[in-house]
């Protein structure tokens, strides 16, 4: 299992999901992406995939699904399991995907800097990425969010792993970052198991065991459970 974080979250977001995977015996790298362009992305993924001795399920959240729709192509990759996640098709970027469904105006809150790196401000994360989450947990997730360039928004995928790979889909139904309707527009375009998630945008917070079962749905089908 390879576990691939989107913006403004880490592999430690992971920490209870990984925790209940764990439990039921599955090994878990959780890859720390240095979001500063799709192909350096890509590489990160790719490197950890080689190293696994079997069969990977690779897990993208957000952005992360951009990157396991490239990086899932690999021969490794037995299943992809997409959570709140974008999901281009061949020349296609995520700010490509995004205009498939109704965006976010959390967008007109970033903040940029020099580096062309994208911040979200306290309120904001506040607001719409773990509205979801204690105020505690928020000032937490906004003290170590990793921001992304802008630019890797933009970079377009030159391989779609969905395309040939089984893929599973958990639409967050109270996701302000990515909208639930847009959401089942990419889990329909991809022909996705889908299934839905009370949540905001980092189920994987707020809620770690129905985020596991989902995954561990896509184990499963490849254990051949």
């Amino acid at each position: 299992m390879v576990i691939v974080h989107g913006a403004w979250v880490d592999g430690t977001s992971w920490r209870e999901v990984i925790a209940l995977l764990h439990v039921k015996g599955v090994s878990v790298i959780a890859v720390q992406n240095p979001l500063s362009s799709l192909g350096d992305d890509v590489d990160a993924v790719a490197r950890v995939i080689k190293r696994q001795p079997g069969p990977v399920v690779l897990v993208g959240h957000g952005y992360g699904g951009t990157v396991i729709t490239q990086a899932g192509d690999h021969s490794n990759v037995a299943a992809l399991v997409y959570i709140a996640a974008c999901a281009p098709d061949i020349g296609e970027s995520t700010t490509d995907v995004e205009r498939y469904g109704p965006s976010s105006p959390v967008i007109s809150r970033f903040e940029v800097d020099a580096g062309g790196f994208l911040y979200l401000p306290l309120a904001a994360v506040q607001e719409f990425l773990a509205h979801d989450l204690s105020a505690a947990e928020v000032r937490v997730l906004a003290a170590a969010q990793p921001p992304i360039r802008a630019s890797a928004l933009l970079d377009r995928v030159t391989k779609a792993a969905w395309r040939t790979k089984p893929s599973w889909y958990a639409v967050t139904e109270e996701d302000r970052i990515i909208s639930p309707a847009l959401q089942r527009e990419i889990a329909t375009r991809i022909e996705a198991r889908v299934l839905s998630l009370r949540a905001g945008h980092v189920p994987f917070l707020s809620k770690p065991k129905e985020t596991a079962e989902v995954i561990l749905a896509a184990v499963d089908f490849v254990r051949g459970k």
